[in-house]
């Protein structure tokens, strides 16, 4: 698969001064991030999300309610914001396509259609000369019956709108694997060969309008039931494996010709070789500890490429521990349908180098994300066994 090709980019030339308003679509806490480093820097954020209370609505400085493909609301949106992001890649393509030719927009449609499904992404990633798991793409059952032997057992993955091991199935065997597709409703999926990976790791890449890049340090990431748990960062790998790591996210953003902010996610297997494994057009989970230990945070610099403004410096000031805070913690030992309890919060503030963020959703859920905690120290270890303290205390699983 070539690069996309993209219409003539509108650029912030010169750059936007502070009060310009900045446009967003999706409400979530990515959105509510952006939008206080945003504002921060004395720019006005306009979001377009249909939620009523979402976390990037509540503290946006205004909030126009609706899909994302409404016509009227990508109008008003056109006619307020003189330049747009997103925060997070299911957002319809054709919103950003439209927006694009009303004022600035990044990351492109283009870019962003590539990383909604997972078909075309390994295809691109392949393309740009990284390495992606085993696989097949699944249009049909015939497709499970034909696939090589060798990728399973392994794990059907929908191609389009799967987020946080939504979307996905390990399965054993080819029986496991048409049940599952089955399930999915018959959608393109990916059958992947299911790996024996050592670790985790995740790199965030900026690229602004000029071409110019930066990345931050590669972070380590552990998930548990397909959602991120803890982010270790630096990474414990080697400085060659980090090296290859930052040097293939450079060239898949180069590759994308992408504008903004970019989480490439790979899997090190136990041999030490390095696998793509899926792509973020947008600021990323494994990168919200960048707010409390880096000299400039994703959100920030997401701000900085929207507005034309010089890229900041990604280098981390302090070794640092992320740990998610799920609806779990409010419904400890509970379901969905439990009262919750809202958390003692000193046993993470009592911490002095312990940074508590929560992203003002009022009702807890099994799994669902409600805020995090960023643990800093003088060295790694130190922030490590204060992270491990929390987690005890909170009930938190890493």
């Amino acid at each position: 698969m070539t690069a996309p090709e993209s219409a003539p980019r509108r650029l912030p030339d010169p750059p936007l001064p502070p009060r310009a308003w900045l446009g967003l679509l999706g409400g979530g806490q990515l959105g509510r991030m952006f939008c206080m480093a945003a504002q921060s820097m004395g720019y006005r954020v306009c979001v377009l999300d249909p939620g009523g209370d979402s976390p990037a609505g509540t503290v946006a400085d205004r909030h126009l309610r609706a899909e994302y493909l409404d016509p009227q609301a990508l109008s008003d949106l056109a006619g307020v914001a003189r330049a747009t992001t997103t925060e997070f890649e299911n957002v319809p393509a054709r919103a950003l396509a439209f927006l694009a030719d009303h004022g600035v927009v990044s990351p492109g449609a283009d870019a962003v259609r590539v990383a909604q499904d997972r078909i075309a992404e390994k295809r691109f990633v392949r393309d740009a000369g990284a390495q992606v798991a085993p696989h097949v793409a699944v249009l049909s059952p015939a497709d499970i019956d034909a696939a090589d032997a060798a990728l399973l057992p392994g794990i059907l993955k929908v191609a389009r709108l799967g987020y946080d091991g939504k979307g996905q199935a390990r399965v054993a065997d080819r029986a496991e694997a048409q049940a599952a597709f089955a399930a999915f409703g018959g959608v393109p999926c990916v059958l992947e060969q299911r790996l024996a990976l050592a670790l985790e790791v995740s790199v965030i890449v900026a690229r602004g309008f000029d071409g110019a890049t930066a990345c931050w340090p590669v972070a380590e990431n552990a998930h548990r039931g397909g959602i991120l748990a803890r982010t270790v960062a630096p990474a414990r790998v080697s400085d060659a494996l980090a090296a290859q790591a930052r040097s293939a996210a450079l060239a898949i953003a180069q590759r994308l010709d992408y504008v903004g902010v970019l989480c490439v996610e790979f899997f090190v297997l136990q041999d030490g070789s390095l696998l793509v494994n899926e792509l973020a057009p947008r600021p990323h989970n494994s990168g919200h500890h960048t707010i409390d230990a880096c000299f400039t945070s994703q959100f920030e610099q997401q701000a900085r490429v929207l507005a034309g403004l010089p890229l900041g410096d990604t280098r981390q000031h302090s070794p640092a521990v992320m740990l998610n805070l799920l609806g779990d913690c409010w419904l400890r030992g509970g379901t969905d349908g439990a009262e919750p309890v809202e958390p003692d919060w000193r046993v993470v503030l009592r911490h002095p180098r312990a940074k508590l963020h929560l992203y003002g959703k009022a009702t807890p859920r099994i799994g669902r994300k409600m805020g995090h905690v960023t643990v800093l120290g003088d060295t790694l270890d130190d922030a490590l066994a204060a992270a491990d303290r929390i987690a005890r205390d909170l009930g938190v699983s890493t």
